[in-house]
Order: C-alpha cells, then structure tokens, then sequence
C-alpha cells in the first residue's frame, strides 16, 4: 500500500541537486508482502519513497532519480541473490534504511547497495547495512558520498571468501566518510581510482582496515583501525596524503608502503601490544580472529600465550619519495622495517616509542634520517642536549654491524650474549669509523613531538 502527496518541504533537500525536478512527491509505502520494486516502478523522478516501518521486500533496482529513505525499523530484505539495492541512475539517495539480504557470489560483486557507473552523485548515508557480502559497492559512480552508515559484513567463514564494508572500482571523486565497518574482508578497499576521500571512518575486526591499489591523488584521513590485521595497506599508488589516522593493536602492521610514491603522511599514530598469540594461528578465518578480546582478562588468558604486535608498525618495501613527519610509532616489535630500495624518502619529527627494535634495514647504503636540521625522537636513546637547544649532542643509530648479522642469520641469536660480541659492540661504540653503512639520525629530537591526534 502507498499513496502519493504533493511534496512540500521535501524539495528544500534536494535544492543542492539542480537536476531534480520540482514537481517531485512523497510517496509513502508501507510494509507489505508484495515486493517494493512495484512502488519504485511508479515513482516519477525527484519523488521520494519512504518506507514505513517493517520488512520490505527487495531486491530492488532504481533507474530514475528518487530518495530512497525509511523511517526508523524500516528494512529492506533481498532474497539472497545478487544485490539487495542496485542503483543506476544520478544523484540518487539511499538513506536511513537496514539493507540485508545479498548474495554471495564475489564475481557478480553482490552487495547490500551496488552503485552502478551510470549512478553519479548518489548517496548513500545513515543506513545499517548488514550481514551482505559487499556493504556498498562503488562500481564506476563518480562523485558519490557514503556516509554515516553501520556496516558489517560476514561474521564467519573464510576471509577470502568474504567481501569489502565499500568497495571502489574506477569512482573519480567518491567519498567514504564517517562509516563504522566491521567483519568481513577489508573495511576500504579501492582499486584503479582517483581524487577520492575516505576520512573519519572506524574499521574494526577486518584484514585491511584501508587497502590501496593503483588509486593516486587521494586523502586518507581521521580514521581509526582497530584490531585489524593491517591498519593501512597503501599499494602501487601515488601522490596521497595520509594524515591523522590511528592504528591501535593491529597484527600486522600500522601502516603498510609499498610501490607508494610521492605522498605525505603525517600525523598517524600506531599504538602496539601484547596480543593472543591466536590472532597468528587461526588468520584465515574471519570469526575470533582480527577482533580484540572484549575484556582485558581474556587476552591474558589467551590459550597459547601473547605476542608483540604490530609486528612493524611500519613497513617501506619499495616506496620513494615520500615525506614522513610528525608520526608516532609505539609498542611494535619493530618500529620501522625500511628495504627494497625506497629512494629520497625524508624522516623528520617522527617519535619511536618502545618498539623492541626501532629500525629494522639490511643494506649498506648510509641513510640520513634528519630534514633541515631535525631528526626524530627515540625513546632508547641515551643523548645528552648540552646547548639546551632540543637537539642531541651525537648521532643515533639505531643498527649496528651485530644488528645486520642477526637480521640476515636468526640462528646467530645464541651468540648474542658472549663476550666476543659485546667486545664487538664496545669496539663500534669507540670507533664510529667501524660502523657498516645504514641508517643514522644525525639530529635526534630530546623530546618526542605529540600528533594533534593525541591532544583530542
């Protein structure tokens, strides 16, 4: 049952969106057996549905600009096949709905809302999008927005089995913004786009909190990763800007460079600790794996014991030129793993907080780690600042000739506690000349610079 009244105040909306006509009603649907794509059928362009609170039938397709929105308890249910709301037409708005129902098939990219190419400008916001396979995908819509919604995706099964909380494909312009994503595979994942915004958005119990590919030009800001097993996988892309992200007690690493080049990223915190040693046993599952223990008692009595993580809190493998200030990395087992080459990148105002190793680099290359005068702060540095002036009296180096010996041979770890390698070490303290090449901080900070983000 539905009936149409002439729209009012429902236009003032949409005076954002020239194209919308303004002759636009409300069409007002109630929840009912009959399936929902027959009042979508009859809506003019510019009207707007809204569903009444109950289970309304989908699946759905939207091939005329409408908005699409519900009134608290209104639910959209697909019958477990292909995408629950497929949207084709522009400047579209999907809003204040629970959507579930989608299929599983990864190739067909079943979702809870698909935006198809032809979708420009759509909207998608405050909804609860749960249990789908794909939450939203982004298929090619430039300049859409999703906004403000729940998702979660699969509780259980294989990871791989399992699809993104949104999913961009080739969307110049599409934001992700201010979304809470849990379960499934990766929170974000975007792949061949660009000039796209993801900023705000909190990704729980996930594989990637953010994953990158082959997307450049784009913001990653204010988002929050958390119990994930990478917190950002930036790969094969260019020119980003990477600001004010957390990363809090995820395994794998904080933050993941790789083929990433010309970006800045700054301002990130990545927060390390003890973990079930579970989260590295059982990693190809979703259930029980990439979420903390709620309570704190659990993880310590987590069968099997506790491991370090973040493994690295940041890992460079093949990234140039990219700009590294005012980060903080704390609690990992390695601050900083830098190989594979990685040119011209600079490292300033950074602080390396408790890491059991704070630089992990095999090489013989000799890298500065200092910018115009300024290096960074490391907390397992035992400097002195006589002039008063911030700055260290001597060099840090955070690797030395035993360092490299037991990174390219693990087995030489029983040797690391004789007297022959500590005469070794003594002799290197004394004579900086006997000193391989490898990274040294040739102004390291007194005091650990604080990001914005750990004053709010």
């Amino acid at each position: 049952m539905f009936y149409r009244g002439v729209l009012t105040i429902g236009v003032a909306a949409f005076v954002a969106i020239p194209a919308l006509p303004s002759w636009g009603a409300t069409v007002r649907v109630a929840a009912e057996i009959a399936p929902l794509q027959a009042a979508i059928d009859r809506a003019v362009p510019g009207d707007i549905i809204a569903l009444k609170k109950g289970e309304h039938q989908g699946p759905i397709t939207i091939d005329k600009t409408l908005t699409l929105e519900g009134e608290p308890g209104a639910v959209i249910i697909g019958n477990d096949k292909g995408s629950v709301i497929t949207v084709e037409a522009p400047q579209t708005v999907i809003r204040g709905l629970q959507i579930k129902g989608s299929g599983k098939n990864l190739f067909d990219m079943d979702s809870g809302v698909f935006l198809a190419q032809t979708a420009r400008g759509a909207r998608v916001e405050d909804n609860a999008i749960l249990g789908n396979l794909v939450g939203v995908y982004i298929h090619g819509a430039e300049d859409s927005l999703v906004k403000g919604n729940r998702i979660v995706g699969l509780r259980e099964g294989r990871t791989s089995e399992a699809g993104d909380g949104v999913s961009v494909w080739n969307a110049s312009g599409a934001q992700v913004v201010d979304n809470e994503i849990s379960y499934g595979r990766d929170g974000i994942f975007t792949k061949t786009s660009k000039q796209n915004v993801f900023k705000g958005n909190t990704l729980k119990s996930v594989r990637f909190g953010i994953h990158y590919m082959y997307t450049n030009n784009s913001e990653i800001s204010q988002n929050v990763s958390l119990g994930n097993t990478v917190g950002y996988a930036i790969m094969f892309s260019d020119r980003l800007q990477v600001t004010g992200n957390v990363s809090d007690g995820d395994r794998d690493h904080g933050l993941l460079l790789n083929y990433a080049n010309g970006s800045t990223i700054s301002g990130n915190i990545v927060r390390g600790r003890e973990l079930p040693i579970q989260r590295w046993t059982a990693a190809a599952r979703i259930g029980g794996v990439h979420g903390l223990p709620s309570e704190p008692q659990a993880t310590r009595s987590a069968p099997g014991g506790m491991r370090l993580g973040p493994e690295k809190c940041v890992f460079i493998y093949n990234a140039n030129r990219n700009q590294l200030s005012g980060n903080w990395f704390e609690g990992c087992a390695i601050g900083i793993h830098f190989t594979a080459g990685s040119e011209s990148n600079a490292m300033t105002d950074n602080a390396f907080i408790g890491n059991r190793h704070q630089v992990k680099y095999v090489g013989t290359r000799h890298l500065d780690w200092s910018v115009k005068g300024r290096g960074n702060y490391w907390s397992d540095n035992p400097a002195f600042d006589l002039d008063g002036d911030g700055i260290s009296d001597s060099p840090y180096r955070p690797n030395d000739i035993i360092d490299r010996v037991l990174w390219t041979a693990p087995q030489a770890k029983v040797l690391v506690n004789s007297p022959a390698v500590q005469v070794i070490r003594w002799a290197q303290a004394q004579f900086p000349a006997l000193l391989p090449g490898g990274v040294v901080d040739s102004r390291p900070l007194m005091t650990p610079p604080r990001p914005m983000r750990m004053e709010q």
